[in-house]
């Protein structure tokens, strides 16, 4: 078991800084193709803004397509982050400690990608954002639609956005202090201006111990209402009657952090795949973070079954029809049935196995399964329930992505990828001295619901 090996401080600094002091043989391709992708994607958009919105596959009533289920999928990516660092730093879950920073990192990364994906992109003329951000209509006398929803999702990300980057700068300045002392000429200059000034003094650590549990609190209501926002961004739309389930913000919720625990799980083992973290990501953490997710996600059933139940019961003929459009017309109904397998009755029943929840490589399938299943589930609420008749609606048709909006999705994705493999190059992914105050000055440390002996620093 690789929780009697021992390991000093050196050693921690040796292997979690091998990715930062010395490149990988495979980053460089792997970065450069994820760059590639990403400029791709960029084109795809730059053409989009010559042509028009014309060239993508939305319609009427469809005005909803691709870019808003990215948008919503990305949003429960983000939710990881606080789920992870958060929730387990306030219970002082000490399994937590290896995968708080990219749980973080994770999420500054698909909030950007979220803001590429909606406000961005969907509202076709995103010069416009000046007048929304200067008074300058105001001036004028031309005032903002300030009713529209969609006021909220920019402020609401943007303050996520923000304190999630505020949480992940906190906790590197220790590390970055040990990089500057591990290198000269202008690199050691680059790393002293971003550890501003950190020489690890009480005073210094004391405030850094009151920040991180600060943020870890104030943090926790901008974490339900963002998701909560795009729900009632639904709610809110009179055309669409499918859309008026009150169970829809709980419900978002819980699926945001089913889809962003397994994301964090899949970067969990990609860490150890790619980097040789196996002393310090060991099955214990992946054991302890599948029973996570075998609560999260029949919470999240539970939820799916009662908004079923809500619009069934009611007896109302646009839920009704939505339903059957979902399950009884082609295509919808076979993505249906891959949805419910991929994101519930294909992983949860795996993960209730100890062997499956401590293999690498089955919570690697498993999780990237759970997230296609969750990317198909948003894709299932907002195409069907707007191409269908509505009694504000006088047009209605089928919705076929074109060629330009599945680049532009793809783009995002890539971000994403460029964005995780940039910053492990520049920082550690794993927290210095979050590991080693988990390691130093026990006699067993519990993972999960197991104790095991701790490493002694010598």
């Amino acid at each position: 078991m690789q929780e009697h090996i021992q390991l000093d401080q050196k050693q921690i600094n040796d292997d979690l800084l091998s990715g930062v002091l010395k490149t990988p043989r495979w980053w460089l391709p792997a970065i450069s193709v994820a760059f590639l992708v990403f400029l791709i994607g960029m084109g795809a958009f730059g053409y989009m803004l010559n042509k028009g919105v014309g060239v993508t596959g939305l319609n009427r009533p469809v005005f909803w397509g691709f870019f808003m289920v990215n948008f919503v999928f990305w949003i429960g990516i983000s939710h990881a982050g606080i789920m992870i660092s958060a929730i387990l730093r306030l219970t002082q879950a000490e399994w937590r400690r290896p995968i708080t920073r990219a749980a973080e990192v994770l999420t500054v990364f698909s909030l950007m990608a979220a803001l590429m994906a909606a406000p961005l992109v969907h509202v076709g003329r995103p010069w416009r954002a000046d007048l929304w951000v200067f008074p300058y209509d105001f001036a004028r006398g031309v005032w903002i639609n300030i009713r529209s929803p969609f006021i909220w999702d920019p402020s609401a990300v943007m303050t996520y956005l923000t304190a999630s980057t505020l949480f992940v700068m906190i906790a590197l300045l220790p590390d970055l202090a040990v990089i500057r002392d591990r290198t000269t000429g202008w690199v050691r200059v680059f790393y002293s201006i971003l550890c501003l000034g950190w020489r690890g003094t009480p005073r210094q650590w004391k405030l850094q111990a009151v920040a991180g549990i600060l943020l870890s609190a104030l943090v926790l209501p901008v974490f339900v209402s963002v998701h909560s926002i795009v729900s009632w961004d639904f709610a809110v739309q009179i055309g669409t009657e499918s859309w008026h389930s009150t169970i829809f913000a709980p419900y978002f919720i819980i699926g945001a952090i089913h889809s962003g625990v397994s994301a964090v799980a899949t970067v969990m083992v990609l860490m150890v795949w790619l980097w040789n973290w196996d002393k310090y990501l060991r099955p214990d953490h992946l054991d302890a973070i599948g029973r996570l997710l075998i609560v999260v996600a029949t919470t999240w059933f539970f939820f799916f079954f009662v908004e079923w139940i809500f619009a069934l019961y009611t007896l109302e003929g646009p839920e009704i029809a939505m339903r059957e459009l979902q399950v009884l017309q082609w295509p919808w109904s076979g993505l249906f049935v891959l949805f419910l397998i991929t994101a519930f009755f294909f992983p949860v029943p795996l993960w209730l196995f100890k062997k499956v929840r401590r293999s690498f490589f089955w919570m690697f399938v498993t999780t990237v399964s759970v997230n296609i299943g969750m990317w198909l589930e948003r894709f299932l609420i907002i195409v069907p329930g707007t191409m269908r008749k509505q009694p504000f609606v006088f047009e209605w048709g089928s919705y076929h992505p074109s060629i330009i909006e599945i680049l532009m999705v793809t783009m995002t994705f890539a971000w994403v990828i460029f964005g995780l493999l940039l910053f492990a190059r520049i920082f550690p992914l794993i927290p210095l001295f979050d590991i080693k105050e988990g390691m130093v000055g026990r006699d067993e440390i519990k993972i999960g619901r197991r104790t095991v002996p701790a490493s002694i620093r010598e």
